[in-house]
This record gives C-alpha cells, structure tokens and sequence, in this order.
C-alpha cells in the first residue's frame, strides 16, 4: 500500500522533535547531555506522591480509577485557584476559566485546534519554544516572528508589524501573540515590567489575544517577581498556560488553561475528541499534595538546587569561552537553560558532527526556528547533569567549538 497516497496534508506535514531526534544520543556512556530540559529526579516528592497514590487509590477509587470530566477534576481546580491567587495574585476565578490538560504540549495543540487555520497568522517570539511551534505548524499557520532582547520581546518590532499587516487589510488574520515571559525556552531571558505593560497595550490597540506561557515562573533564582501578563491584563485578553512538569514531576502529565469561560469551553470540546479526559489519578495526586503541602517551601531546596548548577555553567562558560570574541551568553535569573551565541560563521547543526565525537550534547539553535534557518547559538540545559558534569561538559563543548573554528577558518 502507498501511504504516502493517502495520508492527510497534515500527515504528509507532519516531522519528528528535532530535540527528541538528537537526545538519542544521550544515553551513549561517557556522554554528557545540556540537551533536554529535564528536571533532576532529586527534586521529585517520590515519598510523599506515593504515599498519596497509595491512599487515592485504596480510598478513592471510585473515582482516581474511573474515567474522569473532560474538564477535570474538581478539587484540582479548588487548590490551583487558590495557588493561583497566592503566587500570580488572580481573583476572581471560577471552575469555567480553567481546562485540565495532558500537560502544556496538549494545551498548545488545543489553542492551535480552536484558533488556527491555513489562512491564520500567529505571532512568536524569535528564537520560538519548538513545542509551540511543532503545535502551531499542524495547522498550516503562517508566522511572523519578533526578536527577542535581553529584556524579551523588541515589542516596538511587533507594533511595526502589527501596523503593516492592518495597513494591508490582513490585522484580522492574526489569531494571537505566543509569549513566554519568564526565562524564556530556549534564549532564557524575562520579558520586563515595562514591556509587559506595552505588549497589553498594542494588543489591546489591534485586539488580539495574548497566549502567555509559564512553565518556569516559580523557578526564580533571583531578581523580584513580575507581574503575569494575565494579572496585568485580566482572561478578557490573555489565556495563560501553567504545568506541573516543572515545579511538582514531568510524569504526572498535567497542565492547565486559564481563561475566559467561552474561550475554556471551546478547548474543552476540542479535548473531548482529542482524549475524553486527563488521568483522574493524576489529577487527584496532584490535588491533595497541593491540599498538604506548601508548594512554594517545597521547591525552595530544587530551586536553589538549579541556581546552583546555574552559577556553575555560568563560570564554566567564563573559564572557557571569554578568550573567544564574539560569543555570548544569557544569565538566567530562573527557569532551566542558558542560550550560548558564538561568532559569525559558526553553524551549531553542522558543528554538532563533532560534539557527538566528543559526546557532549546540546539543542541546536536551528531547532528554534520556524524555517530551519542556520543558527550560531545553542540551547544548554543546566538542571540534569551534577555540577562535576557542568564543568567537564563546558571544557568539551570548548574544544568543539575550537575543532570547529580551525575547520572552518575561523579561528
């Protein structure tokens, strides 16, 4: 049978992860991997999730065994309004402003589903999550990126484009804005107070939702907390995506939407042709851990953790890269990566061939982009590899990038 014959046109559209792709590469021993952004399983509450699991299932399993409401569980929803108000300072929410989701990828595939066709345009951020776009692209949506700075999104850049496409009749083809504020995936730099502010207002000048996406907001390192666009702005013009992969563990697959009800229930059908419904298990796990503990103390010990090794690669990449002009690097003040720029003529996809013969492993900063453009820079990952990994895996990555340069001339 000829399958290519009778796939869809998404079928025939559809690619693998380019990061799932390269991370096989991973397990080879010997190697050191920046590449996923993996938690540390240190930081996971293996005790106190099986204890849970344990007592959920044996007494409540009517209903963490049963198939569950498309729009989940309802005591979940109890503590994450209240997490929401203490850590974001949201009011005002009820049951209908929030869908429980197969972690954060299905929410983005949702909002994809509900607002994106052929004809639509969305606005990314530039260098772009690849989960958001690999969700975006299933729909044939044409993108317009906007850089970043080291202050996050050039926002006078995207009022520029804004005001071109309205000039052309074509402002209505714009379905919304995709913005990671927080420590950015992959280029790790916060979008600041100010240009929050201006971002709601050019969206509020050209009416287009907001799609705000946090996964990384309570990994803080330093620095004081800003404002979430949704608080500065209210569900009327943001929909905000959170999940507990990063702050509670990846393996309870739970994310959640935040927003306006008619917005919500419009996910929520399309969830119910996607998976009926997200593990009632799962669900429950995660509701009484927040119901017992304080979620915030608990992450302090992972947070400080992950500054930690943070602090390590950053005086790694001082140690090793400073005699090389031209590179650069972003200090995260949260999140989990550090975005690694290198000198005009570098290609990090090409120059890969040799960091797998030296087995130190990164994300290509060609993952990043919409049209698979070459890219100088690099995504490293500092949250798996202990601190003695950080320093040998940066001492690596030195010498494939000096092997690299003598090749090419550029050293």
């Amino acid at each position: 049978m000829d399958l290519e014959g009778i796939l869809s046109d998404v079928g025939k559209n559809l690619r693998s992860s380019l990061i799932r792709e390269l991370l096989k590469y991973a397990s080879v021993p010997g190697s050191i991997s920046f590449g996923g952004g993996v938690p540390d399983p240190n930081t996971f509450p293996r005790h106190e999730l099986g204890e849970i699991a344990k007592e959920v299932i044996e007494n409540e399993y009517p209903y963490t065994l049963q198939y569950n409401t498309t729009e989940g569980d309802d005591q979940l929803a109890i503590q994450m309004i209240k997490l929401l108000e203490r850590v974001y300072g949201i009011t005002g929410l009820g049951r209908d402003n929030l869908l429980f989701t197969t972690g954060s990828q299905q929410a983005l595939d949702l909002i994809a589903r509900v607002l994106l066709d052929k004809d639509s345009i969305c606005f990314v951020e530039f260098p772009v999550y690849l989960g958001a776009a690999s969700a975006f692209r299933m729909t044939f949506t044409n993108f317009e990126t906007v850089p970043l700075q080291d202050d996050g999104m050039d926002v006078d850049y995207l009022e520029k484009k804004l005001d071109e496409l309205d000039r052309q009749g074509k402002i209505k083809k714009v379905k919304f804005i995709y913005t990671v504020p927080n420590f950015h995936n992959p280029a790790g730099v916060t979008m600041s107070l100010e240009k929050r502010k201006r971002l709601i207002e050019v969206a509020n000048k050209y009416d287009i939702l907001i799609v705000e996406d946090d996964p990384y907001g309570l990994l803080r390192f330093e620095g004081e907390h800003l404002p979430s666009l949704y608080k500065l702005s209210g569900h009327d013009r943001v929909v905000l995506l959170n999940t507990f992969s990063k702050i509670l563990t990846p393996g309870l697959r739970l994310g959640v939407i935040i927003g306006r009800a008619d917005f919500v229930r419009k996910t929520t059908m399309a969830k119910q042709a996607a998976d009926l419904c997200s593990p009632s298990l799962n669900q429950r796990m995660a509701a009484r851990f927040l119901e017992r503990y304080d979620l915030l103390e608990y992450l302090r010990p992972g947070v400080e953790l992950y500054k930690k090794k943070k602090d390590v690669m950053i005086k790694s990449l001082e140690e090793n890269f400073s005699d090389i002009k031209g590179t650069k690097w972003v200090n995260p003040q949260g999140g989990l990566f550090v975005w690694l720029t290198l000198p005009d003529g570098y290609d990090t996809m090409e120059m890969f061939e040799i960091a797998k013969e030296k087995k130190i492993y990164y994300i290509p900063g060609e993952a990043f982009t919409i049209d698979d453009g070459k890219s100088r820079s690099m995504r490293l990952s500092f949250c798996l590899p202990p601190e003695e990994k950080i320093i040998e895996g940066v001492k690596r990555l030195k010498e494939v990038v000096v092997e690299y340069g003598k090749k090419k001339g550029l050293m």
